[in-house]
């Protein structure tokens, strides 16, 4: 009777950690898009302002944009190992 107890727990432990890495992966989705959006809202309004600077505006947001995916990325890396491993 004992093990099946710790066998129960084992499978819902399990169950538990699945939803939590699916969850954990969404949620690193959906704030990298809030991120990139705000980024390319405020280059677009820096754009409006100073248009000689495109140059520099566009390379900086392409930079802070593929760190920000970078980290999503990592993120969603880390929640399919949870999920697998």
């Amino acid at each position: 009777m004992l093990s099946l107890t710790v066998i129960l727990q084992a499978v819902a432990s399990m169950a538990m950690a699945k939803m939590g890495a699916g969850i954990g992966a969404g949620i690193a989705a959906i704030g990298a898009g809030i991120g990139i959006g705000n980024i390319g809202g405020s280059a677009v309004e820096a754009i409006a302002r100073q248009p000689e600077a495109i140059g520099d505006i566009r390379s900086n947001m392409i930079i802070a944009a593929a760190l920000v995916e970078g980290v999503a990325f990592f993120a969603i890396v880390i929640c399919l190992l949870i999920l697998f491993i």
